[in-house]
């Protein structure tokens, strides 16, 4: 067994990382309208430059910008989109926690022409002696939580043509990102996860959908988006159940998903949470397709600091080969260790602590 060349790698990441206090203080400030756009720009170039460094020096073979310059691990995306509104609405409920009172309306055509995450990307790779890796949210993400109810329906009187709008702006920000050098592209979701919680499925058909065709529609979205994506670009999944300042939304095991999500999308790697009870057993891993993908396993929280024992996590890696081949198995985090710009409740050592376990594991797992 040997280390793999090209992504996902054997040692992964989702992309999110705790904002250095510094980066916290200017985004605050500009946030009061104490310093300009250029001044905050000048810290985040600086904080990204040093996660970098950190992220090569423990032997990662991937590096992201920790979604430094984002507020939001979605929303900062969809804003630059054509056809999106930006409305005050009730804030996302978690376990003991809320976010702020913001949310997305789709009051015109959905398209992509062109985005400040691109120059986000060329300014990470430019800084990279690793992988430069993109994370942006998946196509699913842009429907399930604002559904029907949140997509003019004088824009979209049939939710088919909003379909595949959507389809054909991912395919568009896809290939803008490989104009723009990207080989290594993540697409962010929730959606699928949560549709395995019955609670959320509830609340899906309050919104005005039917969550049983959604698996269905949002395979044949993700498909649209993957149409002609070029050979040598590699285009992975995560799926989480929410993170949010540790906390988390819904629960259920992938068993209502797997076989759309992981037998019928074109994509390259799934990056799936299994952390905890929550995330049910391997059993769905059984539609994972026999060669050609990687399946990225998050058996490493980023919802706690405390640092797993590499026995149980190797146990675990085990298990999961009774459904997929250990050469198709990567590791990595659960999610991100800061998805939102507040972070979780961990400190900076405690998250590099734990990535660093994972590329020791991943040589211990898979060989040097």
């Amino acid at each position: 067994m040997t280390q793999r060349t090209s992504p996902p790698f054997r040692a992964d990441h989702v992309g999110s990382l705790l904002r250095p206090a510094a980066l916290k203080d200017a985004r605050a400030k500009h946030g009061k309208g104490e310093i300009d756009d250029a001044a905050l720009k000048a810290v985040e170039d600086a904080a990204i430059k040093e996660v970098i460094k950190k992220q090569e020096a423990i032997g990662l073979q991937l590096a992201t910008d920790g979604e430094f310059r984002r507020s939001w691990w979605h929303f900062d995306f969809f804003k630059g989109l054509q056809g999106v509104d930006f409305i005050e609405a009730p804030p996302i409920k978690f376990h003991g926690v809320v976010t702020k009172s913001e949310a997305i309306k789709i009051n015109r055509k959905v398209d992509f022409a062109g985005h400040p995450h691109l120059e986000h990307f060329k300014f990470l790779k430019a800084n990279c002696n690793v992988t430069a890796k993109m994370t942006i949210p998946a196509p699913s993400t842009f429907h399930f939580r604002q559904g029907r109810q949140m997509v003019s329906k004088e824009a979209y009187p049939d939710l088919d043509q909003f379909f595949e709008d959507v389809g054909n702006t991912w395919k568009k920000a896809i290939r803008a990102f490989y104009d723009a050098g990207c080989r290594y592209l993540q697409l962010d979701d929730t959606a699928w996860a949560m549709m395995c919680d019955p609670k959320e499925r509830e609340g899906s058909e309050a919104r005005g959908d039917d969550p049983d065709k959604l698996p269905e529609i949002y395979a044949k979205v993700t498909n649209a988006a993957l149409a002609g994506k070029p050979a040598d670009m590699a285009i992975t999944m995560h799926s989480c159940r929410g993170n949010f300042r540790s906390t988390w939304i819904a629960q259920g095991g992938y068993e209502f998903v797997a076989e759309q999500l992981l037998g019928n999308t074109n994509l390259d790697g799934y990056f799936l949470e299994y952390d905890s009870d929550r995330a049910g057993g391997f059993e769905p891993l059984r539609y994972f397709p026999k060669g050609g993908k990687q399946l990225v396993l998050g058996l490493v929280t980023s919802k706690s600091g405390m640092l797993e024992s590499k026995d149980d996590i190797k146990r675990r890696i085990e298990q999961a080969t009774k459904y997929v081949p250990l050469e198709q198995l990567c590791l990595s985090p659960q999610c991100g260790f800061s998805s939102t710009e507040e972070g979780n409740v961990l400190a900076e050592d405690e998250q590099w602590a734990k990535l660093r376990m994972i590329v020791e594991l991943s040589k211990e797992v898979w060989g040097k």
